[in-house]
């Protein structure tokens, strides 16, 4: 069994992406929006202030107050839109209920989207030209190519059909020349869909969900997912029992971590797998926009 370790992919994107940041003219600089106090979101941006920091990029953090309309949230975007030492924007999810999360992803310039959410850059990517990539499968790709993991001509499932993850995954994969099937909550005999992937991508939010009886042998798992059980008994049932006496709360991914022993060459542990790669990929992204703009 190889463990897919997301820390050494990420230690060795963020150290290419070092000389690269020295030869600009200026930092590369980068604004987070961070709307109310959601903690998870709280800990995702301090996460992504801290690696800019040690990268050498510029970053500042805007925290407009939870009560914020779209209309205001849509000027604090235009602003940072409009000034040019800002080569990357990030507005956090999720936002308040009251502010139209569409328009306000929308508004991002092309040219400043770290998240490679936009429109216009999810169409560049289907069509194969440069742009900001989404953060978690792009990472993906790079820890599959980090590993060795063969792609080309290989049968890949995604079990997911987000916006932010499951989409961009599947067609990051048909880009290196894998045969690809997008699963979801309507499909029909998921397990046995799964069971044919020689590449597995679970990106469902449901905790343990993948056993084993969804997993080939010898196929690559990897596991997207990322939920925080408060169940004892269940995280007594997925190996987890340590990790719950000592925290009151264990940290699961979509995919069984006992099951997926017995069956996968090759896992992404949760935590430590995937979860590293989102905030490297960010800072590429955030590379990638200051050498276009300077």
């Amino acid at each position: 069994m190889l463990i897919l370790d997301g820390t050494a992919v990420r230690t060795e994107i963020l150290a290419r992406l070092k000389p690269r940041i020295e030869k600009l003219r200026r930092p590369p600089g980068l604004s987070v929006v961070l709307v109310g106090h959601d903690p998870a979101s709280e800990i995702y941006v301090r996460g992504k202030i801290k690696a800019s920091a040690e990268l050498g990029i510029y970053s500042e953090k805007i925290t407009p107050p939870e009560s914020i309309s779209t209309d205001d949230l849509l000027a604090v975007v235009c602003e940072l839109n409009r000034r040019p030492e800002i080569d990357a924007i990030l507005v956090q999810m999720p936002l308040p209920h009251q502010v139209d999360s569409r328009r306000i992803l929308e508004s991002v310039a092309p040219d400043k989207d770290a998240d490679g959410f936009h429109p216009v850059n999810v169409g560049h990517m289907v069509a194969g030209r440069p742009a900001p990539r989404a953060c978690t499968p792009a990472g993906i790709i790079q820890m599959l190519k980090y590993y060795r993991v063969p792609m080309d001509g290989r049968r890949a499932v995604v079990v997911g059909r987000s916006d932010i993850v499951g989409k961009p995954m599947a067609m990051m994969l048909v880009q290196e020349n894998a045969t690809v099937t997008i699963c979801h909550s309507r499909t029909f005999n998921l397990a046995e869909e799964c069971h044919r992937a020689d590449i597995l991508v679970a990106a469902l939010g449901r905790p343990a969900y993948i056993t084993g009886e969804f997993i080939a042998p010898g196929a690559t798992v990897v596991d997207v997912g990322q939920s925080r059980i408060a169940d004892r008994a269940f995280a007594e049932r997925i190996g987890k029992a340590a990790e719950f006496d000592r925290k009151g709360s264990a940290l699961v991914g979509d995919v069984h971590p006992l099951e997926v022993l017995q069956r996968a060459s090759a896992y992404t542990p949760v935590p430590g797998g995937v979860g590293p790669l989102t905030i490297a990929m960010l800072m590429s992204n955030t590379v990638d926009l200051a050498e276009r703009h300077q």
